[in-house]
């Protein structure tokens, strides 16, 4: 554009400006106002800047707007705000605080500096920093303001991002559990997004089987159907990604073939697009899966990208922290050759088989078992067939007693199996305990070899034998030597002593 067309424009718009404030309004104020502004041949100037650029009078009316201030407020042309105020543009409560705040900076006649406000133009919420300063004639009188405002919409998502972030690593520190720290991700994303629901699937340890993490705007009837979904080449979004182990974009689950066998799901529960990233732990593991669903056939945006990104990242965080400590707890609890609890773990639940047993008044059995000449298989073979020998019999015993009993690795070649729960008298349980003797002394092979260990075992019997795990386990203990003593391979039930031992 030239500069006479250029200038031509302008007076066409400068004379618009004053066509419409005549039908407006013709107080004096405005009028004054008016004359400040007809000797700035600025329109032109500012319709350059980004910015919303805008003239108020006294009582906050639109005297002046740049093209940016008219976009913002989805009007077609700046002189269609000209005599508007805010009440014309924005909610009641809204707009009434921003009319206070400018009639009371022209009242004291000073300006407003980088002051932050959450608008929504036409529906879509953003953020602004304005600046406002009185406009003064010249006689120094306040006839209006001017104001410049800008668009910080991304910087305070980023803020926010930033502030989130920092909240949910805190979280993780802290030790919170892990369905309040994803819960807390997915809630952090959504917030931050338009038309997407978020969810967080977990793998299970050991098998190809997805969980469910963490949703807030998922219905429940879908997170029941999802629970539990097998992972495969074309399993859905999440256990296609899982298996893939990288993202899966379905832009339209009613047709993409990853969808074939769960397509009722888009139908039922009205969602159309579905994008899955998996969650990759520190050593390349696939932890499980973060998807965003839409109701749209789309594609998602680079702020959804950047949003899984992220999530991604503290999921896996996350969910690795709550392992490692897992790990722990079970490292403090479990012995390391066997995985049988150990003795910390056996006191905690031989305590809290007793108390039960007291209130349901039940007997309870404790069998200590010694493994016989277990030195000279270690002497021989080497400590590595002992090992072999320990863990085999760690594999069998658990699977000859019942679900509500105890067994441990007391240490060494020890172990105790506590019978919780007898229905039957003493002798039932002493045959169940002579049959683990011959469950421990079946053959063990080792290198080619067969390794064979016999046991010595002594039981003790809750309430005739004691009624603490202390003294039922060393009664157990004391019969267990009985039972060396009298050769070996065998059991030897306690039976009390003399008075005075």
């Amino acid at each position: 554009m030239s500069r006479s067309a250029h200038s031509q424009d302008t007076s066409v718009t400068l004379e618009s400006l004053r066509q419409r404030l005549l039908t407006v309004v013709t107080d004096a104020e405005l009028a004054d106002t008016f004359a400040i502004l007809d000797r700035l041949d600025a329109c032109s100037l500012v319709d350059q800047f980004p910015e919303l650029i805008y003239v108020k009078d006294r009582r906050s009316r639109f005297v002046l707007a740049n093209d940016a201030t008219a976009r913002a407020n989805n009007i077609a042309h700046p002189v269609e705000l000209l005599g508007k105020t805010d009440f014309d543009l924005f909610e009641r409560e809204v707009a009434e605080e921003l009319f206070l705040a400018e009639q009371r900076m022209m009242s004291l006649g000073e300006a407003m500096t980088n002051v932050e406000h959450r608008l929504a133009f036409g529906g879509q919420s953003c953020w602004l920093q304005s600046t406002k300063t009185p406009l003064r004639d010249a006689a120094g009188r306040i006839v209006g303001l001017i104001g410049i405002s800008r668009d910080i919409t991304e910087r305070k998502r980023q803020e926010d991002l930033r502030r989130g972030h920092a909240r949910l690593l805190e979280m993780i520190a802290r030790g919170q559990p892990l369905d309040k720290v994803l819960l807390s991700l997915v809630d952090l994303v959504e917030e931050e997004l338009d038309d997407v629901v978020a969810s967080v699937l977990l793998l299970d340890e050991g098998t190809d089987r997805l969980r469910h993490g963490a949703s807030s705007s998922l219905p429940e009837a879908y997170v029941r159907k999802i629970d539990g979904l097998q992972i495969g080449p074309h399993a859905g979004s999440c256990g296609t990604a899982a298996w893939r182990r990288e993202p899966v974009i379905v832009s339209n689950a009613l047709e993409d073939p990853l969808w074939e066998e769960y397509r009722e799901l888009p139908q039922q529960f009205g969602f159309r697009s579905c994008w899955s990233t998996p969650i990759i732990g520190p050593d390349r593991r696939v932890l499980g899966t973060f998807a965003l669903y839409s109701g749209s056939v789309r594609e998602p945006t680079e702020l959804e990208l950047e949003l899984t990104a992220m999530a991604t990242d503290i999921a896996g965080i996350a969910i690795e922290r709550m392992r490692a400590e897992e790990r722990i707890r079970y490292m403090a609890h479990h012995d390391a050759l066997t995985g049988l609890p150990n003795r910390a773990l056996f006191w905690i639940q031989f305590n809290h088989i007793l108390a039960e047993a007291r209130r349901e008044k039940r007997k309870v059995a404790v069998a200590y078992i010694d493994l016989d000449n277990f030195k000279q298989i270690n002497d021989r073979l080497g400590h590595a067939a002992g090992d072999e020998v320990l863990k085999t019999i760690a594999e069998r015993l658990p699977r000859c007693i019942r679900a509500n009993d105890l067994i441990v690795r007391l240490g060494g070649d020890e172990f105790a199996i506590v019978f919780s729960l007898l229905g039957q008298g003493e002798e039932g349980v002493v045959r169940r305990m002579d049959e683990l003797r011959a469950v421990i002394s079946a053959p063990v092979m080792f290198e080619s070899e067969e390794v064979q260990v016999t046991c010595s075992m002594g039981a003790a019997f809750y309430p005739e034998d004691g009624d603490t795990p202390e003294a039922l386990l060393a009664r157990a203990d004391r019969a267990m030597y009985g039972a060396k003593i009298d050769g070996r391979d065998r059991l030897q039930v306690w039976t009390c002593a003399p008075a005075g031992d």
